[in-house]
């Protein structure tokens, strides 16, 4: 099988293109290298079934030419900050919603058997019904969110116009090797890591009780993989909760953390964050009979295996 990763140079497309490398499956990447990096796929260069494209989903040609021959497409390029959409809210719509529009009508053009792509958690924006259930009503509180929600729209109305198979994942808060803290999108994780281990104070917005499913970047892989392979017909054109179930207060999260690194250093608070949601935690029952997402790698778990990776690279 030949699979394409959009953004396959970041975070979560450069894992995902690992795991098809090892499985034996032909990869091709695209990605303009705005926030993905080259050394994310330089371990990847040396194969003869992996191949790199630099450019842009917000161009169709190049769309067109990244999906010849492939099976299936892992859709993960996006500008994915909602500080950054709210600031340029027409950058966010260039790349989130006419470059997934992009991508879905160049997959149905080359024939692709399915697509999977990767929505957000905060579509549901501050709900107060937790957890999270796929039937709820949609609720976007930034550009970004926003953007997710009318892809969310598109996957559902190609699914049904074109008889394409598109599947949504709404990530929860994904965490784990390869993710930058002086990107743009600067995840709570790495960032209080990076700051620790400098013997600086990390800052928490607002008073730190907010919750949120924190999901290793393992478990992701596997929601990919499991949706494209082998996700049963009537997943086509809905969007599934990619998370752990398990919520989590952002207060908590740094005591684990500052306790596995030894830090007795005291957060610092400012204020809240425009756009951010208060609590989200996810309902993965449709996942799970759907695809058989199964997210074994818990949050403290995943800690584990990421601190030593996060030493090596962000100190």
């Amino acid at each position: 099988m030949k699979f394409l990763v959009t953004g396959g140079a970041g975070f979560i497309g450069s894992n995902l293109v690992a795991a098809l490398l090892k499985r034996g499956n032909d990869v091709v990447v695209l990605d303009n290298l705005s926030t993905g990096k080259s050394v994310n796929i330089e371990p990847f260069l040396a194969s003869d079934r992996f191949s790199f494209i630099e450019g842009t989903v917000v161009d169709p040609q190049t769309c067109l030419l990244a999906c010849e021959g492939v099976d299936y497409v892992f859709h993960e390029a996006a500008l994915v900050s909602v500080q950054q959409s709210v600031e340029d809210p027409v950058k966010t719509y260039e790349t989130n919603i006419k470059g997934t529009s992009n991508v879905f009508l160049a997959a149905r053009d080359t024939g692709v058997k399915r697509i999977v792509w990767a929505s957000s958690t905060s579509v549901y924006g501050n709900s107060t019904v937790l957890p999270n259930v796929e039937t709820m009503p949609l609720n976007p509180l930034s550009p970004y969110a926003a953007s997710k929600a009318s892809g969310e729209m598109l996957a559902s109305a190609y699914s049904e116009v074109y008889e394409m198979s598109i599947v949504s994942l709404r990530y929860y808060n994904v965490f784990g090797n390869n993710q930058d803290p002086h990107s743009y999108y600067a995840a709570v994780i790495p960032l209080f890591v990076s700051k620790l281990l400098k013997g600086q104070k990390p800052t928490i917005y607002g008073d730190g009780e907010q919750t949120r499913d924190f999901v290793y970047i393992d478990n992701i892989v596997q929601a990919n993989i499991k949706a494209a392979i082998q996700a049963k017909p009537q997943a086509s054109g809905r969007a599934f909760n990619i998370g752990c179930g398990v919520r989590i207060s952002i207060n908590e999260l740094y005591s684990i953390i500052a306790q596995e690194l030894g830090s007795s250093i005291k957060p610092e608070y400012t204020a809240e964050r425009t756009g951010d949601v208060r609590d989200s935690v996810a309902d993965i029952q449709a996942a799970k009979q759907t695809f058989e997402y199964d997210p074994v790698i818990n949050v403290r778990e995943g800690l584990r295996r990421s601190l030593e990776w996060y030493k090596k690279n962000l100190g």
